[in-house]
């Protein structure tokens, strides 16, 4: 039950392939992709040793949206390419002449403005996923008293929300290298008596290994 040697090393080394992912050419992608499943994989370990479903939900939950803001993404772009004329409107700017803002904003106005649109529902959906990933790292501090997590998952919100003005993937940036390093941290076996003994998983006060109801708030299993 408390064994957390497995999260450790998914963890760790899953966050470190999505950090340097996007530095490896060709296969970047693909070191990225494999990295967040690790870490994925890592934190639904974590949740089952510490017994805690929500550590895993919220982190979902995070993955989730993380995903769909990169699907809102291209999709409106894409919309928005389809309504100022596709690959027509691509053929006809290799006529165009360019010589002041007006000029440049008479082609490429409405598409900037699709792609604000794009980029401001992606910002948005990010803002939203970090506050559950921000949740998920907080129990996982709570439970393994890796205070670090608590750091990583609040530099993610902040980061997240700030964005829009560019410092975010600074903070982005640390928050990543400080989740490398948190992983790293975890002990191989749960602190206290959190590692000891079956506990509720809504209440999370001990119960007998073969109870089906919790005796304290009635939780099912």
């Amino acid at each position: 039950m408390g064994d957390l040697s497995n999260a450790k090393t998914l963890g760790g080394i899953g966050a470190l392939l999505s950090l340097v992912g996007g530095a490896i050419p060709y296969a970047g992608p693909i070191v990225s992709i494999l990295g967040l499943v690790m870490v994925f994989i890592a934190v639904k370990s974590i949740s089952e040793t510490t017994n805690k479903e929500d550590i895993f939900n919220n982190y979902l939950y995070h993955f989730l949206l993380s995903i769909i803001s990169i699907i809102a993404l291209f999709m409106i772009m894409l919309i928005g390419f389809g309504a100022i004329g596709g690959f027509t409107w691509i053929q006809t700017l290799q006529d165009i002449e360019i010589t002041n803002f007006e000029s440049f904003w008479n082609y490429f106005g409405e598409f900037m403005i699709y792609l604000l649109i794009a980029l401001f529902v992606a910002w948005i959906l990010t803002v939203i996923g970090s506050v559950y990933l921000r949740r998920s790292y907080n129990q996982i501090a709570e439970e393994t008293n890796i205070n670090l997590f608590r750091t990583t998952g609040t530099l993610y919100f902040f980061g997240a929300i700030t964005l829009i003005v560019l410092i975010g993937f600074l903070l982005l940036l640390v928050a990543r290298v400080l989740e490398i390093i948190a992983y790293f941290s975890l002990p191989d076996e749960l602190p206290g008596d959190k590692a000891s003994g079956r506990h509720c998983p809504n209440c999370d006060r001990a119960i007998p290994e073969d109870s089906m109801v919790c005796p304290y708030c009635g939780k099912n299993f």
